[in-house]
């Protein structure tokens, strides 16, 4: 099955880069202003890009030290099923974040573009928390018409 992958190095502390993805706080900063729900394992996430219902919702499977891991349980269709993963190392002088998103059914131009958009946030994460504003939803550069 097709999946997307990144890899980036932030100079931060690990467990700060890990509150990116398990506090509510942390995830207005990385990938949009507007959620709802539990970050904690077994908890539900509820993610807003402008409108009254949910974009996504994920249910949280895992959330342990280095290593977060989500499933779509509502939203698109193409993503509905799959898996984000967040895994973390520390180096001596950053840390590594790894993501992926597996269970894609195929390959098609809807997946390009969350290709894209998660690199995108990714470099975001990375630039806010070395100090940068945060370019979470709405503050994002749109990367085609379908955001508009």
């Amino acid at each position: 099955m097709p999946e997307i992958q990144h890899r980036v190095g932030i100079h931060a502390p690990i467990t700060r880069v890990q509150a990116s993805f398990t506090t509510l706080e942390g995830l207005a900063e990385f990938w949009t202003t507007t959620l709802e729900g539990d970050p904690g394992e077994g908890g539900k996430l509820a993610f807003f890009f402008g409108g009254d219902e949910p974009s996504a919702v994920m249910e949280v499977l895992r959330v342990s030290p280095g290593r977060v891991v989500w499933r779509c349980i509502g939203g698109p269709d193409e993503w509905v099923g799959t898996e984000f993963s967040f895994e973390l190392t520390a180096t001596d002088d950053e840390t590594v974040v790894y993501f992926t998103n597996t269970g894609w059914r195929e390959a098609k131009e809807f997946m390009g573009h969350c290709s894209t958009k998660w690199g995108f946030f990714l470099l975001g994460l990375k630039r806010t928390l070395e100090g940068a504003a945060p370019v979470s939803f709405p503050n994002d550069t749109p990367i085609c018409g379908w955001e508009e």
